[in-house]
């Protein structure tokens, strides 16, 4: 029988993950909320955009909008796929509770795994979290991700 404490629980995974999101939320803040005010975003509200020139700023505002959205994607996978490949194999919030990842042999992610497990994580958020949910009842604590990747998440 495989000894379970050297796998992460669900509670450890859970606050890295919190850890996590609020670094990335707060360096995605930093690089997006200074180009929405060199755009004027905030002129922007309550404007009455009935005049053609005011249609073609809307148009520009959008355009800012999807990308940055984009940026802020990017910005999110890397963060996840660099750091859980890296020689550390953990990112910060992972760092702080003394957890890592690796694949099923107990060795480093490359980055492809690492992407494919970020990646994985939008699937693990459908339907009410359950894919995250999981990893509280697999034998070795794996989230749908997880499994999509061939990873574990372990104690250090």
């Amino acid at each position: 029988m495989e000894d379970k404490s050297k796998y992460a629980n669900f509670f450890k995974r859970f606050f890295a993950y919190v850890i996590d999101l609020i670094l990335v939320g707060f360096v995605q803040s930093l690089v997006i909320m200074p180009l929405l005010g060199l755009l004027g975003f905030g002129i922007a509200i309550g404007e009455d955009f009935s005049e053609p020139e005011k249609l073609t700023f809307i148009g520009i505002l959008a355009g800012f909008g999807v990308a940055a959205y984009i940026g802020i994607f990017i910005i999110g996978w890397l963060y996840f796929a660099l750091l859980e490949s890296s020689s550390r194999q953990a990112t910060l919030g992972k760092m702080a509770m003394d957890i890592m990842v690796t694949d099923i042999y107990g060795e480093r992610l490359s980055f492809v795994k690492a992407t494919l497990r970020y990646f994985g994580k939008y699937l693990s958020g459908l339907f009410f979290c359950l894919g995250y949910i999981i990893a509280a009842f697999t034998d070795k604590r794996q989230a749908l991700h997880d499994f999509i990747a061939n990873s574990l998440v372990v104690n250090k």
